[in-house]
């Protein structure tokens, strides 16, 4: 009987054990589901998209004619815009954005309309080859008033 009881406690222990190591650990992170508005025959545009992807986004994508309308809908201005335009949890991702970036845009939720990367960066996701980092050239924050900031150097 004493055995039963032991085997019993233990159990219960390891029970309690596994539980508060399980309450310490960091929540796994949800994948974002991010709906690129885009021409149909750009191909950069195909080039980030597969790089999000490889970043462990979920992609929408949606073939337009008509992109500067796309683009004041979602309240680019003509100085922010590049080839695509997405929306990712209420945020405006126009260009060729890092997806580096877009997840710390998530994760610190500024109070921003959203990124940029004005043009067409020959040093960024989907102008090179993926893997290389991205280099010389800016990403910005825009809000809804029309201030710009930095919010990443490369």
């Amino acid at each position: 009987m004493k055995n039963k009881a032991s085997i019993f406690f233990l159990a219960i222990a390891g029970i309690f054990l596994l539980a508060s190591s399980q309450a310490g650990a960091e929540p796994t992170q949800t994948v974002a589901e991010i709906t690129v508005y885009k021409d149909k025959s750009c191909g950069c545009c195909g080039g980030w998209i597969d790089h999000l992807r490889a970043e462990g986004f979920r992609v929408i994508a949606k073939d337009h004619t008509n992109m500067p309308e796309i683009k004041a809908n979602f309240g680019v201005s003509r100085n922010l815009q590049s080839c695509h335009t997405a929306v990712v949890n209420g945020y405006v991702v126009e260009g060729h954005v890092p997806a580096a970036d877009i997840k710390r845009l998530l994760r610190e939720k500024p109070d921003v309309l959203g990124l940029s990367s004005p043009g067409m960066p020959q040093k960024s996701p989907g102008m090179q080859p993926e893997g290389l980092p991205p280099k010389d050239y800016d990403v910005l924050s825009f809000d809804h008033k029309g201030k710009v900031e930095l919010f990443q150097r490369y």
